[in-house]
């Protein structure tokens, strides 16, 4: 699977793209704001380029529930983050937000995608990515953005998070996305509990089997945590395994707070499937 995003294109069949998280907000569940000011997010940004990421999703507004955010406050902190990485880099960048001003004045800022958690509860963000050329993740969440489920029930997780991306998809296209733009995402975690993550993951196959190319974003997630029984900063382990477990089931895109490692994880993976060669090859044959 080919696609082009930006100035860069993946052949997806033999190269998982590693997408770096660049949260500029002051309540990220995982950096805790260590990235909220202008200076420590260029930094965190430039790392994760030296460290091996081919994308940057650049966001400000938490995922979760928090402290509300207007557009004006979010438009400020990633424009300008956009902007300044675009001149830095030829990675893809990508804006994480379900507003369709902030969407057009990303992208119009450098951005190459735009990664809508809700799922596209307003279809003008699709419209924003549409007239831009851009690309477009499409999420499942089951709910409303920001806030927490009571309780959520599925008769087959799986086969309602398809059902709803390939809805989700056909509402993109008919806004103007092209389909060589389009990505889904089935949220892991968010209005998910750990069972039906666990059961996602598993069945990854059966979402990869779409024919678009399959983000998935399970980054030291609560899933990860509660099936370890570990607190937020001892979740590496269980995601570079999800994450190589994720490569072989056919994802496309990893995204990933800690960079390196996660590399690591899947380029290992990627020559194990016979999807590249070894880096050097001296063992044996010098």
């Amino acid at each position: 699977m080919l696609r082009t995003y930006g100035r860069r294109t993946f052949d997806f069949g033999r190269r998982v793209a590693v997408m770096a998280i660049l949260n500029r907000t002051p309540d990220s569940f995982y950096d805790r704001g260590a990235n909220f000011g202008f200076e420590d997010a260029l930094a965190a940004g430039e790392r994760a380029l030296a460290e091996g990421a081919d994308w940057l999703d650049v966001g400000g507004v938490k995922a979760g529930p928090g402290a509300e955010v207007t557009e004006a406050e979010e438009l400020d902190r990633v424009v300008p983050l956009i902007g300044a990485l675009r001149g830095r880099t030829d990675a893809v960048i990508s804006v994480d937000t379900f507003r369709a001003g902030v969407a057009r004045r990303a992208l119009a800022a450098g951005a190459d995608v735009v990664n809508d958690p809700s799922g596209l509860r307003d279809p003008l963000v699709a419209e924003a990515a549409a007239e831009a050329g851009a690309g477009l993740v499409v999420m499942h969440t089951g709910g409303p953005p920001r806030t927490r489920p009571h309780r959520p029930a599925y008769a087959d997780v799986v086969a309602e998070v398809r059902a709803f991306l390939l809805d989700r998809v056909a509402l993109a296209r008919q806004r103007g996305v092209a389909a060589e733009r389009l990505i889904v995402d089935p949220g892991h975690d968010f209005h998910k509990n750990t069972f039906h993550s666990l059961e996602l993951t598993r069945r990854l196959g059966e979402l990869a089997g779409l024919g678009y190319p399959l983000l998935v974003a399970f980054s030291n997630k609560d899933f990860i945590g509660e099936t370890l029984d570990l607190p937020l900063d001892q979740r590496l382990e269980g995601s570079l395994a999800a994450a190589g477990f994720a490569v072989a089931a056919g994802a496309s895109i990893i995204r990933v707070h800690e960079v390196g490692p996660s590399v690591r994880v899947v380029r290992m993976t990627e020559a194990i499937l016979g999807r590249r060669p070894p880096a050097a090859t001296r063992r044996g044959l010098a």
